[in-house]
């Protein structure tokens, strides 16, 4: 199997090549808007393989949560790919691929929301047993049981996030975020299996509608017009 998966709902975007088992990845430039490094880094991870976009069998990318302007990106050049090439694509969620990058069967994915809020979900054995959602930092359900994992880059963005999941995580990795390594993993199998959707029905998921405070919330807590 030949397909490329696009990951850009955080500030670290990255592009991945998966061929037979096999995983190239580049990863944005620090500073660098993905909607302008998506396409050229997937274009050089296929350069480099000595293949073109013709030859892929789908496109996959992280459909989300996380910044709304990433999610778009991806989505798009996600589209735009499978549009031009008649490619099925592969949404694979965000705190899913994180889930997936831990070496843990029981994880609290933890991705940093901003406005104070973190997207937030359990998983065990890479899969869902809750809905996933956007919590403030004092307030995520906790994980029952023992054996659990915290990660994510909300772990060091909020310390009370890390008071509140005290006694019930066994370990923390904060340095986990989403990769489109992670995305191609998961998708690879759902490639195998034919779950590739039309590229007209592929939708960022974004969890919440509200992008950033209005002028009179960053007032009201301390900030600046």
């Amino acid at each position: 199997m030949l397909f490329l998966a696009l990951e850009s709902s955080t500030d670290a975007g990255s592009v991945a090549l998966w061929r037979d088992g096999d995983i190239a990845e580049r990863h944005c430039a620090p500073g660098q808007p993905s909607s302008a490094t998506l396409l050229p880094l997937a274009a050089e991870l296929l350069a480099e393989a000595g293949v073109g976009f013709a030859d892929l069998e789908a496109i996959a990318f992280g459909a989300g949560p996380g910044s709304f302007t990433g999610l778009r990106v991806a989505c798009g050049v996600a589209q735009g790919l499978a549009f031009a090439h008649g490619l099925p694509v592969l949404p694979v969620g965000t705190l899913e691929a994180m889930a997936e990058a831990v070496p843990a069967s029981q994880v609290a994915v933890c991705l940093d929301a901003r406005m104070n809020e973190v997207y937030y979900g359990l998983f065990v054995d890479g899969l869902p047993i809750s809905p996933i959602g956007v919590y403030p930092p004092a307030s995520v359900p906790l994980p029952q049981g023992e054996g659990w994992v915290a990660a994510g880059n909300a772990l060091a963005a909020y310390p009370v996030l890390l008071e509140c999941l005290q006694g019930s995580v066994a370990r923390l990795q904060p340095e986990i975020m989403p990769t489109a390594a992670a995305v191609a993993r998961l998708a690879a199998p759902r490639l195998e299996r034919a779950e590739g959707i039309d590229a007209g029905d592929a939708l960022p998921v974004y969890v919440r509608d509200k992008v950033a405070f209005t002028t009179a919330e960053r007032l009201a807590q301390g900030g600046k017009a």
